[in-house]
Order: structure tokens, then sequence, then C-alpha cells
């Protein structure tokens, strides 16, 4: 009864979303234009893609039995503190689309330093360090078990540039972002309090530049998420947001003259808005 619950609530902010979604054909502005053609609508299959999938279908082989430690919400699926990794791989990765989707982002925007909040297994950190491997590419774990996993498999899978760094979040940026000049990209998908999520996005914003690109992920997981991206939305030096369900991207330009907000599906989701019924 709990999961029904569980997943008849995501029902109803999904219709919700898709309401007032929209796609290609309905946007004016040039750069939201090429987000949803280079990312939403792009179909094309890198050669990472199967690469990547390769090492999930490994984890979610994997029986091994690890200690979690959850520092923020924790999981509403399976709570308990110790986890086979089979179960981390099927419920807490990314899906592959959202990962070739992630990819994209890097692709187009091509950020000199990524910053990750939240590793798990690492799946999501091995989309878009492929998509830039010149890239800086620092990952935040909170769980020292989960942590050991994905940085042994990223020397495995040949992605060793992606640095992990482990602990709760509230003492490790502290010491991180001094460090960075600038902070280009900013993926977050860990903490999933109201609180925190603000508080850690107000940390990385002071590294943001008019350039910047703040991924968030789980906007519509909870209440407290949709609180967040709403108050992530309405920050003054947010000038542009786009929302995907999956995850929210926020921009910082100084070209957007008003504030935005936009709600993406691909084409396909609303086939109506192309015209193959009028």
């Amino acid at each position: 009864m709990k999961f029904i619950k569980l997943y008849l609530r995501i029902i109803k902010r999904f219709l919700r979303f898709y309401w007032h979604a929209q796609t290609i054909y309905d946007i004016h502005s040039p750069f939201v234009f090429e987000f949803a053609k280079k990312v939403i609508e792009d179909r094309r299959l890198f050669y990472a893609f199967t690469f990547i999938e390769s090492y999930r279908k490994e984890l979610l082989e994997d029986d091994t039995l690890i200690e979690i430690k959850d520092h923020g919400a924790g999981s509403k699926v399976n709570p308990a503190s110790a986890r086979q990794i089979k179960d981390l791989a099927k419920n807490s990765a990314i899906s592959a689309r959202t990962g070739r989707q992630l990819f994209k982002i890097v692709h187009l925007y091509k950020p000199s330093l990524i910053l990750e909040l939240g590793t798990s297994l690492g799946i999501s950190a091995m989309y878009q360090a492929a998509a830039s491997l010149r890239s800086g590419f620092v990952s935040v774990e909170g769980c020292p078990n989960t942590a050991e996993v994905a940085q042994e498999n990223f020397e495995l899978m040949g992605v060793p540039h992606i640095q992990v760094f482990t602990g709760p979040f509230d003492e490790v940026l502290p010491i991180l972002l001094p460090q960075m000049e600038q902070l280009d990209y900013l993926y977050m998908d860990g903490d999933h309090r109201e609180g925190a999520s603000m508080a850690y996005f107000e940390a990385c914003l002071a590294k943001a530049t008019d350039q910047s690109v703040f991924v968030i992920a789980d906007i519509h997981w909870s209440a407290a998420m949709e609180n967040a991206w709403s108050r992530m939305q309405e920050h003054p030096k947010v000038t542009l947001s786009i929302d995907t369900f999956n995850y929210g991207v926020l921009f910082f330009g100084q070209q957007f003259k008003t504030k935005e907000h936009y709600r993406l599906v691909s084409k396909w989701w609303k086939p109506w808005h192309i015209g193959l019924w009028k």
C-alpha cells in the first residue's frame, strides 16, 4: 500500500506537469529551442551509451551486500541500512534516458569543471564525464561504501579522471568550493530535503557565472523537492529554468531580459502539436 500511494503521488505530479508542458514546436526562444533540439529531441547514440549500460547490467546482477549511510531524505523504496548493489542500481541509479540527456547537456555546453553531488554507483557520473573527457570532474558521495564501489568501477571502466570525495555535502562543500575559481556545471542528486537542497544550491551559486549550468535531479520526487525547485526558479540570479520532470536545468545568463520558465517534453509526447491530427 505504501508503494502504491508513492507511485500514485508521482503520477499525479507528472500529469500536472504534462498538462502544462511544451514541445519544441511551442518554443520561440532560440536558446531554449537549441536545448530542445540537441538534448530532448536528439536521438543519436554515442559510443559511451552501450559502454555505460553494460556497466549497469553488471551492477543489476551484483548480489554484494553493503552498509548504506544516508545523510539526506533516504530511499522511499528501500530504507534498509544494508542493501545489495543490484538494489541500488535498480532503485537509485538514473535511467538510461536521463543519462543520455545529461550526456547531451554536457556535450552541448562543454563545461571546464563539473561538480556532482551524489555519486551513488557512478552511472550518472559516467554519462556526464564521457561527454567531455577533458573536463575536470569532482563527485561527492555521502556513503563511504557506495563511493568505494563507484571509484573502483571508474578505474575499471577507464574514467579515472572522476575524483570522488566522501562525506556529508555540508562538510565537503566548504572544503571543495574555495578551491574552485568558478563552477561551470553542477549536477545535484543527493540530499532531497528542501532546506538542505537550498543550502547546497546557495553555496554553489557563489561560484556560478553567467555561463554556468545547474542541473537539479528529482525535482518532482516529493513535495519538499517541488518546493525547493520553485524557490530555485525564483532566485534573483536565475534567469531561465527548464523543467523536464525528471530533472530541472537552471541558467544565469544576462542575455535573458526577463525571467523565463519552461516545461519541456519530446514532440512525440504531444503529437497533436506537430500537426499530424489537424
